[in-house]
């Protein structure tokens, strides 16, 4: 059972640095050499390089590139044409991509995949996450059923623009971020509406461009309700949260069959919250109380009062859950484990690395079952 996981890390250090950071490195990409990088963009760079090296030595066998910039932010700022008002974003002229298309993320993987080839002692994977069209589209103030579309051919350039393959590492996964998908009721979502169809096609074109590059594709959902992504011939895996009724429902074996799709079988919560309440709940019972308490944890937290790993869940009822799944859909259809969702929100990037770490204990474990 091989391990990926969704994206985002706490970010150590200034935000604000990292993100001028990203700007200068993502605006000269044909720069070598240490002595002729500004600080700023060597910085982004080593922040990402070894971000990935720590998922990778946490176990984690296709890392994802570690997210540390807002996943909105980072595709609305590549798109020419968007603007952003008080309402939301506006279509100001026709969509295109501003520059070139690669994400200063991969390209700096990219450009050190020697470096990390040798420090893995092998050629390493990686996935690559895109916001998706929909998930886009939800921040605009005005959208017809056509926006998707619209989204959706530039999205495809920019997944095109990062898939490599070389002798020291390979893109082996894209994934489409559609986490606001699902989870309000969106009449322009409708079986047989204009704007259903139209993001049917936005992601069959986004997905094509891995698939024809040999790089398997998923979806990361927050809610399942809409099935639509089982429509997406392109699309081969399938994830969501833990509690979805994607990993209970009998539907889910017959699909996964019919339309020959696999699960990523999400093994492990990530909404810190959420992490705590589960540990405070058995000693504070009304809700208003569990909410104050959870604020005074955050507050402890904060001042390195108490240690975060404590409420990260254990790697046994990690295996558990995988088992669970496994044995509901079989292993030939669960293919894939990993977080629910990325850990930005965690605490610490310390707390995150170890929790990919229990992930991949998890995993490993289960196959030894």
């Amino acid at each position: 059972m091989e391990t990926y996981d969704v994206g985002s890390m706490p970010l150590e250090g200034g935000y604000e640095r990292f993100l001028e950071g990203a700007a200068r490195f993502a605006s000269s990409p044909h720069v070598r050499g240490k002595e002729e990088k500004e600080g700023l963009a060597e910085y982004f760079e080593r922040t990402v390089v070894q971000g990935f090296l720590d998922k990778v030595k946490a176990g984690i066998d296709i890392p994802n590139y570690p997210q540390f910039r807002d996943m909105m932010t980072m595709f609305f700022e590549m798109i020419d044409g968007v603007e952003k008002m008080e309402g939301g974003y506006i279509e100001a002229k026709k969509l295109s991509l501003k520059g070139g298309s690669e994400l200063p993320e991969v390209l700096a993987i990219k450009r050190n995949s020697r470096e990390i080839y040798e420090k893995c002692g092998e050629a390493f994977r990686v996935k690559v996450c895109v916001t998706g069209p929909y998930t886009l589209a939800s921040s605009f103030a005005y959208r017809d059923t056509r926006l998707y579309l619209r989204l959706g051919e530039v999205l495809s350039k920019v997944v095109e623009g990062n898939i490599f393959n070389g002798k020291y590492g390979r893109v082996e996964l894209l994934a489409l971020d559609e986490p606001v998908f699902g989870l309000v009721d969106d009449p322009t979502m409708d079986r047989g509406s204009e704007g259903r169809e139209n993001l049917l096609q936005a992601w069959e074109k986004i997905f094509h461009k891995a698939t024809a590059r040999n790089v398997s594709t998923c979806i990361h959902l927050h809610n399942t309700s809409n099935d639509l992504f089982w429509d997406v011939e392109s699309l081969k895996i399938v994830e969501s949260h833990v509690e979805d009724p994607l990993y209970s429902s009998k539907r889910t074996k017959s699909l996964l069959e019919l339309r020959d799709k696999f699960l990523k079988a999400s093994i492990c919560i990530t909404n810190f919250d959420e992490l705590i309440k589960r540990r405070i709940s058995t000693s504070v019972k009304e809700a208003e109380s569990i909410t104050e308490r959870v604020g005074e944890v955050w507050k402890e937290l904060s001042r390195g009062k108490i240690d975060p790993n404590i409420f990260l869940e254990s790697v046994d009822s990690m295996r558990k859950r995988l088992i669970d799944v496994v044995e509901r859909f079989g292993p030939e259809r669960v293919i894939y484990a990993g977080p629910e969702c990325g850990l930005g929100s965690f605490p610490t990037y310390a707390s995150a690395v170890e929790y990919l770490r229990r992930v991949s204990e998890a995993a490993k474990s289960a196959i030894k079952r």
